[in-house]
């Protein structure tokens, strides 16, 4: 009887047990699948709301049809309300079934499984307590006493937790009921509010979709009349005499548009090789139209124009009759030279016409123009990337128009005093008025380089040479004897009053002081020479052992020939005074040299024929050489010993001058008399970031050479290193002496 009745609980308990088991792996299955739903449900909507902003862009494309637009517009935002109630489904979805039966899961179910672990272990002590009791003999009566008490206190804990474990199995048979259908029944009412949305949504759209199907019909029966039209059109055409027929001749500057002139002409290439392709007409022939004071054109309708003149009071048009195609004209821009060629004589005299027409048009029309232009090109200030220093300065809202225009005198024009000038001249370090930059370009970028200060990207080493110089330290050496000669500067407007000006001084030079020059005092000069002297022996001492022997003999003797050179005579030739002007790092007595017609490449035959290049390198100026540069220096030219200025600066490790000798067309494979180039002597010396330019230049030029005549410019990596390069040899030039600093301690 005591067993049949404990036989019958513990069956029933295994009974429990398993259905809870099973019952845990059937839920763990609908949150799982619940999980996936879920997941799939939002991939629905993203995929969804992706296609709605398709239909969004159809109808933006689609804005000269009002029925399309609207249709569009409508139901894209209907559908996007629909997506909007899809996301809220799978919200509720997500608290009312995973939330609430992962809640029961891990709460409800991890309770019962502890109470069995409890009702086990006791169960096992009530199991070891009878044992133990069976066990003790009769005659030792204390052990029969202890094993009493302990099976008499297991059987109460053991009645404790067995009711304990009764309680937790009937709270969860009841509460997975409740759990079960709460979350279900929150399900299918969001479900049911779900479909009652999209219900009421529709019934709205039902009465617009019914009209715009009315519609649909009246448009088919329109467009079958609209074919019959064109079809009889069609055959009228195909009986006309078009031998005589011409394009549009004329010509409007008023019109609504804007448009002043458009229509299809033929453009030569502007590679190197200025061919017509003669196989693929279609690879040439371009709609041009002369619009905002531009000339612009596209291959095809839908493309964005391509802009060929930025401004037209900045172009010349002129007929071309020295070519071999008939009906040629050309555009010149102060950047580029564009050949045209239109169908038919009188086409090309409209459009030379129209292009002169606008360019009048253009000087006459009041209103800065200019800020338009710093409007349009705002975001390419931003494009000044120099490192730290100009970021911090760009974050404080300074761009290089700012910058350039703090310098004295920059913010007026540099040759007619117009105010807030938005070009400069980088070889001259001056800025202009639109006006005057149009006259600069047209001297012909030997006498002057103009480049925008607002659409143009700055390097750091061009923004520091324009702040080295300005238009007051170039008026001083360029109108020296303006007021002597009686000379008045032009005023804003007086266009041919400019171009004679602009070329008398820049061009004949008149108005330079030509007794101005002079030497150095003295005492400045000994300076000179003795820090001259000492660079060069720094730049011996790293030289390779051979080099070394080679060099030492002749430092006397160098030393003797710089003080002789430099201070011999009180009045000095240009040339000279642009040679120790470069070491000075002094651009204004640069620029007054070259002024004075100075040779950029002038070699010292007293030094062993180095050039100012080469002096700027031994005097570690980024700045100077960029001006040298900007001027026509040859950064091939070698002195006797066959060292160019890539060679000096390697040997003297100043990787910012590396890294710009590189981006100019340095000669990397150049030897001196040792036989060693560039590359040599760095690995000679260790120093890493010159290796590392050198041989990334290496491997740019080989990548050009693999691709041929029609390789690209250079891989866009090894244009990013050296931008950074040259940013950080320019605002950081600290951190590029590291190595040097380094090899010094040992």
């Amino acid at each position: 009887m005591h067993l049949f009745s404990v036989a019958v609980p513990e069956a029933a308990l295994e009974e429990v047990e398993g259905d809870v088991a099973e019952l845990e792996l059937k839920l763990d299955k609908l949150v799982k699948l619940c999980i996936a739903m879920i997941d799939t449900g939002k991939a629905f909507c993203v995929a969804n709301k992706q296609f709605m902003n398709g239909i969004r862009d159809l109808a933006q494309y689609s804005s000269n049809d009002a029925v399309v637009e609207t249709s569009l517009t409508k139901f894209s935002d209907s559908l996007q309300e629909m997506i909007n109630f899809h996301t809220i489904l799978f919200d509720q979805t997500q608290r009312s079934i995973k939330a609430q039966l992962q809640n029961f899961v891990k709460e409800d179910l991890r309770k019962f499984k502890d109470a069995k672990k409890q009702f086990e272990k006791v169960s096992e002590e009530k199991e070891n307590a009878l044992v133990k009791n069976a066990q003790v003999q009769r005659n030792k009566q204390h052990e029969v006493e202890e094993a009493t008490n302990i099976l008499t206190a297991t059987r109460k804990c053991f009645r404790h937790i067995a009711l304990d474990y009764v309680l937790q199995i009937n709270v969860l048979q009841s509460k997975r009921r409740s759990e079960i259908l709460k979350s279900m029944l929150s399900f299918m009412y969001a479900h049911l509010a779900f479909f009652h949305q999209g219900y009421d949504l529709f019934s709205e759209l039902g009465p617009y979709m019914k009209d715009l199907g009315a519609q649909l019909d009246r448009l088919v029966v329109d467009a079958a009349k609209e074919k019959r039209e064109m079809e009889q059109k069609h055959s009228t055409i195909q009986q006309k005499d078009f031998s005589s027929d011409d394009s549009k001749l004329e010509y409007n500057v008023d019109a609504a548009n804007g448009i002043v002139m458009e229509g299809y002409l033929f453009k030569r290439a502007s590679n190197a090789f200025k061919t017509w392709n003669r196989k693929k007409p279609d690879h040439i022939r371009r709609w041009f139209s002369i619009q905002n004071n531009q000339l612009v054109y596209q291959k095809k309708f839908k493309d964005n124009p391509t802009v060929v003149v930025e401004d037209l009071r900045l172009c010349t048009v002129k007929h071309c009759e020295d070519i071999e195609r008939r009906f040629c004209f050309e555009v010149v821009s102060p950047t580029k030279s564009c050949m045209l060629q239109a169908d038919s004589e009188k086409l090309r005299q409209a459009w030379i016409k129209a292009v002169q027409t606008s360019i009048a048009t253009a000087y006459r029309e009041k209103g800065d123009e200019s800020e338009k232009l710093d409007k349009k090109s705002s975001p390419s200030t931003g494009s000044l990337d120099s490192g730290n220093e100009s970021k911090d300065k760009l974050l404080k809202g300074e761009s290089a128009l700012q910058r350039v225009q703090c310098i004295p005198g920059n913010a007026s024009c540099c040759d007619c005093g117009l105010a807030d000038p938005r070009w400069a001249s980088i070889n001259l370090g001056i800025t202009l008025c639109i006006e005057c930059s149009g006259i600069h370009r047209s001297l012909g970028v030997h006498f002057s380089k103009v480049r925008s200060l607002t659409l143009d990207t700055w390097e750091p080493e061009l923004l520091k040479l324009m702040c080295e110089l300005g238009n007051d330290v170039m008026n001083r050496v360029y109108e020296a004897n303006v007021e002597k000669m009686g000379i008045k500067k032009p005023q804003p407007g007086q266009r041919q009053e400019k171009e004679a000006y602009i070329r008398a001084k820049y061009v004949e030079r008149k108005f330079v002081d030509k007794y101005s020059i002079s030497s150095s005092p003295p005492e400045q000069e000994k300076q000179i020479v003795s820090k001259s002297c000492e660079e060069k022996r720094l730049s011996i001492s790293k030289l390779g052992p051979s080099e070394q022997v080679r060099a030492s003999p002749q430092s006397s003797e160098t030393e003797r020939q710089d003080s002789s050179v430099f201070l011999d005579s009180q009045h000095l030739n240009p040339g000279l005074q642009l040679y120790r002007a470069s070491y000075e790092k002094n651009l204004p007595k640069m620029a007054e040299a070259l002024a004075h017609g100075a040779d950029v490449n002038w070699p010292n035959s007293e030094e062993n024929k180095a050039t100012p290049l080469i002096q700027a390198v031994l005097g570690g100026s980024l700045v100077t050489c960029e001006f040298l540069l900007q001027n026509g220096a040859n950064v091939n030219q070698r002195d006797v010993q066959g060292r160019g200025p890539l060679h000096h600066a390697t040997v003297l490790g100043h990787t910012g001058q590396v890294c710009l000798f590189l981006k100019r067309g340095a000669n990397q494979h150049a030897t001196d008399e040792e036989g060693k180039d560039p590359l040599s002597i760095a690995v000679e010396a260790a120093n890493a970031d010159i290796v590392t330019l050198l041989r990334l230049a290496r491997m740019n030029e080989e990548m050009r050479e693999s691709e041929g005549l029609y390789g690209q410019p250079g891989d866009e990596t090894y244009q990013d290193i050296f931008r950074d390069f040259s940013q950080m040899a320019s605002n950081n030039p600290e951190k590029l002496n590291r190595f040097q600093q380094d090899s010094q301690k040992f």
